[in-house]
């Protein structure tokens, strides 16, 4: 006979009120209670009916998740931390492709409201063409990024510090001539804007001029984009002494560039890059990156979306998570 939540009460010694709670990951429950319910789940091949629970307490055990472009290693590795602790808390995960389409997003908050899905966790680029708006009726949502508005709960690392404090480790030797490779990504968007906003802190603090013959402009965040447009920006500019790529992916196509040319990278040009995705730890050379901790956005968002379904009034939540700059052999370290 298939197994019950009355069973896995019993047999976790616990209440089917705690077990309940453990399941929608609404209630907090001690680490110890979660570990002894899930084990008893385990043992017991306990699977529960999605329906059922829907039908008793108006939701559909899915969340859904929306990042512009599912095809960045970035993306693959959020999404894989967001699933991994949804799952954790006893919700399955829709995972969707805006391509920064406001509409997309529309649809998503759709099926919110119909309550297809429970709630939302979206990455808006620009944020005054995002489908999250003053005066449209919003369901629980909580925004990642550095998208600035009161609106909805939000969970974001301080790119403008981080594209400060990556750029003086790139200056530290006495290098001067650092270009940035990611500027006036589409339509401004809020990230990009906070890390060209970051470097040229970093460049004034410095006494350096902020020079518009540094700042390479890429139509894509993607590795391929970087890599033409890098080529194409060499083809009519010196060398510069290091590049500030605004993502990790950015910096492994600048990589591959600098290597078709014949420069050696740090010798000639040191790279640095954004996100410690795992192929930049593997790139040639290791790469010099941002790192945050992505398991601990996945974490926050979660918490935060699951508070909001409990308590639709709540004052609005911001988390900002810390970064760390990893230096390795990309700029000699």
């Amino acid at each position: 006979m298939r197994a019950t939540v009355k069973d896995v009460a019993r047999r976790a010694g616990v209440s089917p009120k705690t077990v309940s709670n453990v399941m929608n990951g609404i209630v907090p429950v001690s680490e110890s209670t979660r570990l002894r319910v899930e084990q008893a789940m385990l043992e017991l091949d306990y699977v529960p009916n999605l329906s059922a629970r829907g039908l008793r307490n108006g939701r559909s055990g899915v969340i859904g998740l929306a990042l512009p472009d599912l095809a960045t290693p970035f993306s693959a590795e959020l999404a894989h931390h967001i699933v991994e602790v949804a799952h954790g808390k006893g919700w399955n995960v829709q995972i969707e492709e805006t391509g920064s389409d406001p509409h997309r997003e529309q649809e998503l908050m759709t099926r919110a409201r119909a309550q297809l899905i429970d709630g939302l966790i979206l990455n808006p680029v620009v944020l005054d063409e995002s489908a999250v708006k003053v005066g449209v009726s919003l369901p629980p949502v909580v925004l990642l990024g550095e998208v600035t508005q009161h609106l909805a709960d939000r969970v974001y690392v301080d790119s403008f510090g981080a594209a400060r404090d990556i750029t003086l480790a790139l200056a530290r030797p006495g290098r001067r001539r650092i270009a940035a490779l990611g500027v006036n990504r589409g339509r401004h968007s809020s990230t990009a804007i906070h890390r060209a906003a970051g470097y040229e802190a970093a460049l004034e603090s410095l006494g350096i001029p902020v020079d518009d013959d540094l700042l390479i402009r890429c139509e894509k965040w993607t590795t391929e984009s970087a890599a033409s447009a890098l080529g194409e920006y060499l083809d009519a500019h010196p060398v510069p002494e290091a590049l500030f790529c605004f993502t990790d992916s950015l910096a492994l196509g600048a990589l591959n560039e600098l290597w078709k040319r014949g420069l050696r990278v740090p010798d000639d040009v040191a790279v640095a890059g954004f996100d410690d995705i795992a192929d930049g730890r593997f790139a040639v050379p290791p790469l010099t990156t941002v790192s945050f901790d992505k398991r601990a956005i996945a974490s926050e968002a979660i918490r935060l979306l699951t508070e909001r379904m409990a308590n639709r009034g709540r004052p609005q939540q911001v988390v900002q998570l810390g970064y760390a700059i990893v230096e390795r052999a990309s700029t000699g370290s």
